[in-house]
């Protein structure tokens, strides 16, 4: 392994502190009484009792200012940062005065992790800062932390701002880069926003297998394993949409869950292999009760997360306080189209594709062929919160016929600044209706749909026994968590999204390719 010149310094460091007969990685436990940020927040220097007397703090030296007998530093916590005021004489009494010059002022590094103990006091300068009485090493770093610089213009330089690194490197990126933190803190308050909202209203979570002997719920393409001991080939599921039914029929008349999918298709902004979903399903419920809770719930999410109804993302204004905007899928192709596609068959869907400029292969049906028309066309107008309902049969194997429009199901999608962030149906739960839907599924899969959905004949077992009408919904916590936090990525929500490997075949056949272009 090749070391850099810092590295190696801090190699030399590292056994310098060894043999001082200090441990540089301490198993005993550094108990931590207080944090950075709440002491700021908090810190009263008025009155006879001043609080943050006695405190105990944790974290990474990010700076140092060694002057003599005295030293400032700075302390970051997982909470932000503290200055740290070091003197000689009160952290190494009597003979240890050597160890202060030896171990503060020469061995200790920035990014190290240290322990401090003291109490809280305000500068001349204004500056809370905590007054070290003892300091202990708890971590040495061998790596230096890229800092960033700024010129005597305010110009930044040498941050660690590098898309690709960051997203490689997270744990550098959260140390190096506090506002990445908050990004994280938000999605979490999501989902525990998300959970508090279903579990008040008497809804059970639930966990349904991720290793699944048939990918179905979803129209995607699966990632495929091997199951050694059975000798039987597994998907990682695209969805869990068909166990979540199969416990409805067992009697439960609320379930969701928050987990992992996994699709093996494209990769952009928007995507990412595998992705966050909820999704939840409610007894003798329909799709028109689902988009008033859907109001709901994001309402109720985002003054959770945000503190407001109204949250900007990407110069835009989202209002998620409802009711939403409505408009069938048919009615929008024509709104943004100025084409009337409903009754046409699949050739007549070809030429209007043709005619819009719309790029399809021969392997797509006609739900396929619509779906391409709406996302080319339709989706990126759709800004502020906007139920496009009422989908054609061909598109939603899994919905309900529509109640009083023939060849439409019960279905909504729910569309935010040009994306689909929810998905709902009045759940099929006529089991020889839905033995067709995937019967029709087979047949597209005969013709080259890769994405097309299997027959899953213990689902249609289950639903033989008889499901009660249900209503079932979907939402992507990664796009929602975009949309919360003002990302334009869905890498930025993501704590380690997928990435090529470095020196991989593919980056390298990659670059000579753009090198040949």
């Amino acid at each position: 392994m090749q070391l850099s010149e810092q590295e190696l310094i801090r190699r030399e460091n590292l056994q310098k502190i060894r043999d001082l007969g200090i441990d540089p990685y301490p198993a005993e436990e550094f108990e931590v009484t207080a944090y950075a940020k709440e002491i700021k927040e908090e810190f009263n220097d008025e009155g006879e009792s001043p609080n943050f007397q006695h405190v105990s703090l944790a974290g990474r030296l990010m700076s140092t200012r060694v002057m003599g007998k005295a030293s400032f530093a700075e302390l970051q916590d997982s909470s932000g940062r503290i200055q740290l005021y070091v003197a000689r004489d009160e952290v190494c009494p009597g003979e240890d005065k050597e160890l202060y010059n030896t171990v503060f002022k020469k061995l200790l590094d920035i990014g190290d992790f240290i322990g401090v103990k003291g109490f809280v006091f305000r500068t001349r300068m204004g500056e809370i800062t905590l007054h070290v009485k003892e300091l202990t090493v708890l971590s040495k770093s061998l790596r230096p932390l890229p800092i960033v610089k700024r010129d005597e213009e305010g110009n930044v330089y040498d941050a660690f701002t590098d898309p690709e690194q960051r997203y490689r490197q997270r744990y550098v990126d959260l140390t190096v880069n506090p506002h990445v933190r908050d990004i994280f803190l938000k999605r979490s308050k999501l989902i525990s926003a998300m959970r508090r909202f279903f579990d008040d209203r008497g809804w059970l979570e639930v966990e349904t297998p991720i290793l699944q002997p048939i990918h179905g719920g979803a129209a995607a393409r699966p990632f495929r394993t091997h199951h050694n001991t059975l000798d039987m080939p597994l998907y990682l599921r695209i969805a869990n949409e068909l166990y979540l039914k199969r416990l409805i029929v067992g009697g439960f008349e609320g379930v969701y869950e928050i987990g992992k999918m996994f699709r093996n298709e494209g990769m952009d902004r928007t995507h990412n292999p595998e992705f966050t979903s909820m999704e939840i399903y409610i007894a003798y419920k329909d799709y028109n009760w689902m988009m008033e809770m859907v109001e709901q719930c994001l309402e109720y999410v985002a003054l959770e997360v945000t503190g407001h109804t109204k949250v900007e993302y990407e110069g835009k204004v989202i209002d998620y306080a409802g009711p939403y905007k409505r408009m069938t899928m048919y009615e929008a192709i024509e709104e943004y189209t100025g084409v009337d596609i409903s009754g046409m068959d699949e050739a007549a869907l070809r030429d209007v594709c043709k005619k819009l400029q719309v790029d399809v292969d021969p392997t797509m049906g006609k739900g396929k062929l619509i779906d391409e028309i709406f996302g080319e066309k339709v989706e990126g107008n759709l800004i502020q919160p906007t139920y496009i309902i009422d989908y054609p049969i061909e598109m939603t194997p899994l919905a309900k016929k529509h109640r009083s429009k023939e060849g439409l199901v019960e279905r909504f999608e729910l569309f935010v600044n040009g994306k689909e962030i929810a998905n709902a149906y009045s759940e099929l739960n006529d089991p020889l209706d839905q033995r067709g839907r995937f019967e029709e599924q087979l047949r597209l899969a005969e013709r080259g749909d890769l994405e097309a959905m299997a027959l899953d004949e213990d689902f249609l077992r289950a639903l033989e026994y008889g499901m009660p009408p249900t209503s079932g919904l979907g939402i992507g916590i990664d796009r929602l968590a975009m949309l919360l936090s003002n990302q334009h990525s869905i890498q930025e929500v993501l704590f380690f999204p997928q990435m090529r490997p470095k020196g991989s075949i593919h980056e390298r056949q990659k670059n000579e390719e753009e090198v040949s272009e």
